[in-house]
Order: structure tokens, then sequence, then C-alpha cells
């Protein structure tokens, strides 16, 4: 029994070496004239060619519509498009279609294919790189929390620097940017981005954008050359976003159980360096081989270390808190009701007066909460002792038990009533001190018998003094020359008087 190939090849080698005439091969293999025409003229068989499109006589009138609803998609939502079910739904709600859902589904997808983009392989330079961010779940301290992740990566030595953030702001926007530079020990000449408010303010034209300040302070400390790509367009920075899946799938699976952050963030950056002894397929040389190479296109790290930080105005309230980022941060209270500066990093937030730094606290990145140094409302309480016990920056301040005890004898034996305040007046000089430099002088004090302030004062700065070392001549050769006459005391004598 022949296959078609071995029938098509022998009817060939008999017919063209002249062992058998055409007629006798038309009778012999029972094939058409025509057929064997074509076999004699084609080294195999070509295959089947439709001439014309096959005639689809229930969906064929539909197609347009069809067709219309898809391209309006291009300017939808991308979760708000329409999936073949919902064409087939409308089909027979507003056009009376009365075809099957099967041919409405192969009409969507043989759409889809015919016009999805087809892109052009790009070569990277030497000296460029990619920015974005994604996100990913952490369990952090034994939450489940969901982090954003800071990725740059280096096209051409195939190179990646990734650190997780509580979020995705200008603050952890321009401290990825110094990690990674400090990572690779320089700056890529150009580095491309999609259109993030952090840094695009405003979409002028096609590729004109207005930038906001801080990605502009960003770009003049590091004087790197910026690239937006055009909109819905997250191809042209496409090695950043398939780095960024690599980084989620190898280095977050499973979901990591750390204590913070920055123990999270030191794992990222050992994975990251581990990584550059790859060598990728179509590559010649090891990740990091490749960096070394393109390091001489970069140019170099600023001496001056970037401050990565938002600034921003806001007014202090009546109860000397500022709120920024939904949260509320306190200030001494005689700040209340001006107006302060906010200097917020990743780690802390700065709060400022004129040019006085009045507050600091650590950055909070939870949303509403309140976050008291009770120290701002000592003097407030001094005034107002009555409200010591029922002040909420108070609340959950821990104090050693040298404070109670110190409290107890001030208000024990000061029967007018003002013991309360002259304790508050020694958890004042919190405002100078640590709580443990205080606590070591409160427990000194209360060995020794003594409570008031003013005591309590004197031992903290006593401590507080460094000794005074010893003069040493070793190192100094020039000073043993030096000879300096002894002063003789009984010239004083003659100022002796007898009274």
């Amino acid at each position: 029994m022949y296959t078609d190939m071995e029938m098509w090849t022998e009817v060939r080698r008999r017919v063209l070496n002249k062992e058998l005439s055409k007629r006798a091969a038309c009778k012999e293999y029972s094939i058409h004239w025509d057929t064997l025409t074509k076999i004699l003229e084609h080294v195999e068989p070509p295959g089947y060619q439709q001439a014309q499109p096959r005639p689809k006589p229930k969906i064929g009138p539909f197609l347009p519509i069809i067709h219309k609803i898809l391209k309006e998609d291009r300017q939808a939502p991308r979760k708000q498009r329409h999936t073949a079910k919902r064409i087939f739904d409308r089909l027979v709600a507003e056009h009376q279609f009365d075809g099957g859902y099967t041919i409405v589904k192969d009409a969507v997808r043989a759409w889809r294919q015919q016009t999805k983009e087809v892109f052009l392989p790009l070569s990277h330079p030497r000296g460029e790189a990619q920015v974005d961010f994604g996100f990913a779940q952490v369990d952090l301290d034994g939450i489940r929390e969901k982090v954003a992740l800071f990725v740059m990566t280096l096209p051409y030595s195939d190179a990646l620097f990734i650190q997780a953030f509580p979020r995705e702001c200008t603050e952890s926007f321009q401290e990825g940017h110094r990690r990674a530079f400090e990572f690779f020990g320089g700056v890529p000449r150009r580095i491309s981005y999609d259109n993030s408010k952090i840094a695009v303010a405003k979409i002028l034209g096609s590729r004109k954008r207005k930038i906001t300040s801080e990605f502009l302070r960003l770009q003049s400390h590091y004087l790197f050359e910026h690239h937006f790509c055009l909109v819905r367009r997250p191809n042209e920075k496409g090695h950043v976003e398939h780095l960024l899946d690599f980084a989620r799938n190898n280095y977050l699976v499973p979901v990591p159980k750390v204590d913070s952050l920055a123990e999270l963030n030191e794992r990222l950056a050992e994975r990251c360096r581990a990584d550059l002894d790859r060598q990728l397929r179509g590559k010649s040389k090891t990740k990091a081989k490749l960096l070394l190479e393109e390091s001489s296109r970069w140019l170099p790290l600023p001496k001056q270390a970037f401050d990565a930080r938002r600034v921003t105005p806001a007014l202090a309230n009546s109860e000397s808190l500022v709120r920024f980022d939904t949260n509320s941060y306190s200030v001494p209270t005689k700040y209340a009701y001006r107006e302060i500066t906010v200097v917020a990093t990743v780690d802390e937030v700065r709060l400022v007066s004129e040019d006085r730094l009045v507050a600091r606290h650590p950055r909070h990145w939870g949303r509403e909460q309140y976050i008291f140094n009770p120290v701002h409302y000592l003097a407030l309480l001094e005034t107002k002792p009555g409200g010591l016990d029922h002040a909420r920056p108070l609340e959950d301040w821990n104090l050693p038990k040298c404070f109670d005890i110190m409290r107890r004898r001030l208000e024990r034996e000061d029967l007018d009533g003002l013991g309360t305040r002259e304790f508050i007046r020694v958890l004042r000089l919190l405002e100078h001190a640590t709580v443990k430099q205080l606590a070591g002088a409160v427990e000194y004090a209360l060995d020794i018998g003594i409570q008031d302030v003013d005591s309590i004062r004197v031992i903290l700065e006593h401590r507080r003094e460094s000794p005074v070392a010893l003069f040493s001549l070793d190192g100094r050769p020039h000073l043993r020359t030096v000879h300096i006459e002894s002063t003789d005391i009984t010239a004083y004598q003659s100022l002796l008087v007898e009274v």
C-alpha cells in the first residue's frame, strides 16, 4: 500500500525516466491526466490551495459588526473590553443573530490573531537602563503585606537590582534609584520609564512631557538622560518587565517570611549579586563581565549623597499634630497652629518650623495613625498637671520603674498638691536627655534620698560630662624641647593681711 509521497515519487521516477508512458501511468495508478501533470511538475505535493475563502453564510454578514466592536475596544479600559461571550450576547440582542456561540468565538480569535502587533527585536547599547515598579506579597513580622518592588535593569549586561518598599511613591522611587546606582557603582547615561505620575506631571504630546520637580531634582543630582515610553506602549521597556517577572518568580517564591523590609532587601540584593554569575543564552560572557564592560559608559556617582525625600507644607493643629500622608505626627506644643514643613524619607518624617528641626519620627506606612512623642506634651502638662494620667500621648509610654517610685515620693511628701507638677518637671529633663540617661540619674537620686528636680539636673549633667584626658607628648617630639617655668606661689603671701 503506497503512501501519497511514495506514489508521487514512483510515478515521477518511472515516467520521467521513460520507463512508463503518461497514458500507462494514468491507467496503472488510477489517476487523472491533470493529476499526473501536477506530479510531473512538482517534486512534492504542493498542498491544497484554496482559490477563494469559503463562504460563511451564518457569521459573514455579522463580521463587520464584530470587527467594529473589537476596534473600539482598543480605546476602552483594559478590564472593560468585550469578551467573545459578550459580543455573542450583543449580536443576539441587538442584531437578531441566530447562529451559535462557537462561530462567534472563532471569528473573534481570528481577528485578534490577524491584528496582533508584531515587535522588532532591539539592540541595547551599553550604559542604558530601564526602571519599573511591580508588586508582591510578603509575610512581614507575621502579617501578610503587599509591597512595591522597585526594579532597575541594564539591558546590555542583563543585570538587575530589586528592592521592596511599603508603597510606590516619590520617596521610594528616589530611594530605589539611589540604592541601584550604589549597587551598580555608577549611573547609566539614559534611563527609560513609563508615564508614572511620580515622574510625569502632564503628557503634552507623543514624546513631550511636563516633568515633576522631584524627578528633576533626582535627575539634576545624577545627570542622567530620561526617556518616557509612548502611552500604552510598555514594550519599549519590555526588558525590565521581563526581569521583574523573573525576580518575582525566583526571589519571592515561596512568599518570604521576614521580620522587616530591611532584612528582605538584604536578601534581594544578595540574590541580585549572585545572579551576576549567570551566562545567558546568546551572550558571550557572564553578566558580571558584561557589566564591567558597560561600566566604562556610566556617569560617576556624585560625591555628595542624594537625599531621597519628599517635602510638603503642613499646619500643626490645636493638638500639636501635623498630618502627612493620612497620618498625624506630633510636634512640641509651642509649635501648635504654626506652619510646618514636612520632610519625609522612606524611614522617617522630619518636621521643620522655619529653619529649625523641631521633631522627627519613624515613618508609619499605615493609614490614619497617630504617632506621638510624649516629650512634646510635657511643657503643656506642667501647666495642666491634672491631665497627666489621661493624656493620650502618654498612654503607651513605658518608663523604667524608678520614675513611678519618684512620682509616689514626690506626691506623698508634697502636701500642697504640687508633687505631680514637680514630677512633670523631672520628666521635662527628657527634652535634653535620653530615657536611659535620666533613669540613671533618678535611680542615683533615690539612692541618696534626693528628689528635687534641680538636684537631679545636676546629677544628670555631671554624668554626661566627659573627663578631661591627660595630655601626652607621644607623637609631639617638637614639644619636648619646650621648657615652662614653674609658678612660685610664695609671691602670693604678700597679699595676705591679718584681719
